[in-house]
């Protein structure tokens, strides 16, 4: 891990991203040695069949890879939920790393259903990881309260990663917070990496925030507002298919499928949905 550590920092360096946004070119032997140590994890056996079947839309190796993650120190995923990326990110940080989780702190929640959900999502990711040192090393879990997040000392985190959270804060009035909470807790030169399922460019926000899409444009703006510059953007994670106007918002797509049986194959054709991949640098 130490020698991916040091490939994928030089190729960060010394290679350009791509005009159109697509995953920045690295030298062959630097890709070779990112994907000898994630590949092994990818087809870990303790990933469930279920979350190995989700690669196709997710596309782990290539997102991580865009962003730098072989390169980082000390990582934090916001909030992980049922550890879908935890499962990938905690072993292949385990060796040369220091994975941290941020979640959400149950008991600052004034909604019931809300401090179940979290309590519940908390516990079930602590134990999937206990006692299991061999696989995931000792990630750090740092409970937050998202109105007024702290995630760490400041400048002491490489890279901050967070996949389809941000319309959460935006429903909860928080995207602000939060985002500023990244910029203080990143090194700088660290690395924010932000997924985030995608609106129409032309869509009217107020129309659409409830839905789980939003404006890619809006998400950029939030973190420049918080002092980030965009590095890059990709297409990694696109879906032309995702046509964006389900009766039950995003969730009406798998893997929710909030639909239950109706037009069921029909979500399941179009696949997960179509998502912006935006990587922002903190100013040196």
């Amino acid at each position: 891990m130490k020698k991916l550590v040091l490939a994928i920092a030089c190729a960060g360096l010394l290679n350009a991203c791509s005009s159109d946004g697509d995953t920045k070119s690295v030298a062959n032997q630097d890709v070779e040695q990112f994907n000898a140590a994630i590949t092994p994890v990818l087809q870990g056996a303790w990933r469930s069949p279920e979350n190995k079947a989700r690669d196709q839309y997710r596309h782990p190796q290539q997102t991580l890879q865009f962003f730098d993650v072989g390169r980082s120190e000390t990582l934090i995923e916001i909030t992980p939920g049922a550890g879908w990326y935890t499962e990938i990110l905690a072993p292949l940080l385990k060796d040369n790393g220091r994975y941290v989780a941020v979640l959400v702190d149950a008991s600052k929640l004034s909604n019931e259903r809300s401090q179940a959900y979290f309590g519940k999502a908390n516990t079930t990711l602590k134990a999937k990881v206990a006692g299991n040192a061999a696989v995931f090393g000792t990630p750090v879990f740092v409970e937050i309260d998202q109105a007024a997040p702290v995630l760490g000392e400041t400048g002491s985190a490489d890279t901050v990663l967070t996949f389809r959270n941000v319309h959460n804060w935006v429903i909860a009035g928080q995207e602000t917070a939060m985002f500023e909470a990244f910029f203080e807790v990143l090194k700088p030169g660290g690395v924010l990496g932000v997924v985030e399922h995608r609106a129409k460019p032309d869509s009217d926000f107020e129309a659409i925030k409830t839905s789980g899409y939003l404006p890619e444009e809006y998400v950029i703006n939030l973190a420049l507002k918080a002092g980030f510059v965009l590095d890059a953007r990709s297409e990694i994670n696109a879906n032309p298919k995702d046509t964006k106007d389900y009766p039950g918002g995003v969730w009406t797509l798998p893997p929710t499928l909030s639909q239950k049986e109706k037009d069921r194959e029909k979500y399941l054709a179009i696949g997960e949905s179509d998502r912006m991949t935006l990587r922002f640098k903190k100013p040196l």
